[in-house]
């Protein structure tokens, strides 16, 4: 009874926080989108030459896949983690600053871009069909807990240097200063999920998917 209070009351405090700052998530997810808007204009528009690099990249990366008769996750798990620990503390540091929100919002942009990248890479090489079922076997489960974290992190960093620029108050700032660490701490916990997730599962479900599928 006490754990579905406890989880009914985490719930409710997430939707909140999202609805306090729904301006603020817009933003970030109109930036990552459009990071993936340019990786996919970028693909599409990339000469003969670059596009033969590419497949012949994603090609090579599936046949290393395929002959690999073990895998060391542990050793993925943990260099999966270190950067992303990396990563929440440099979007945690630059958003203390009124200097680092720019490199905040560059983040969350090259997140997407990268993310398009690899999803448009994919299918130049593997073509629509096998390209769609190789990303969701690889990129979907991580991502789910992968983007939504880093996207909190960044609305947490604006709303942090909102309250920088229009309230001079340095009490209400540490206030915010604190919220801001919190809510990073949790989102690493979240990053760090993925990362379990994008080492174990995924790759489990890739070496599935590649004994009923010739990719």
């Amino acid at each position: 009874m006490k754990k579905n209070k406890k989880v009914s009351a985490f719930r409710n405090t997430i939707t909140e926080y999202t609805r306090n700052h729904f301006k603020e998530y817009i933003l970030v997810m109109l930036i990552f989108l459009i990071g993936l808007f340019i990786s996919v204009m970028f693909i599409n528009n990339c000469s003969v030459e670059k596009e033969t690099t590419i497949t012949t990249y994603i090609s090579d990366f599936i046949e290393k896949f395929k002959s690999l008769e073990k895998i060391d996750k542990a050793s993925l798990v943990v260099d999966s983690m270190k950067s992303n620990i990396i990563l929440a503390i440099i979007v945690w540091l630059a958003g203390t600053t009124i200097i680092g929100m720019p490199v905040v919002l560059g983040i969350i942009l090259l997140r997407g871009f990268c993310l398009g990248y690899t999803v448009s890479a994919i299918t130049l090489t593997l073509g629509m069909g096998k390209g769609i079922i190789f990303c969701l076997l690889t990129l979907l489960l991580q991502n789910i807990f992968f983007i939504p974290a880093l996207l909190t992190m960044g609305v947490s960093s604006i709303t942090l240097y909102k309250e920088i620029i229009n309230n001079r108050r340095k009490e209400n700032i540490k206030i915010e200063i604190i919220r801001h660490t919190i809510i990073s701490l949790i989102m690493l916990g979240v990053l760090i999920i993925a990362s379990f997730i994008e080492n174990e599962i995924s790759i489990y479900l890739l070496q599935i998917g590649m004994r009923y599928i010739n990719f």
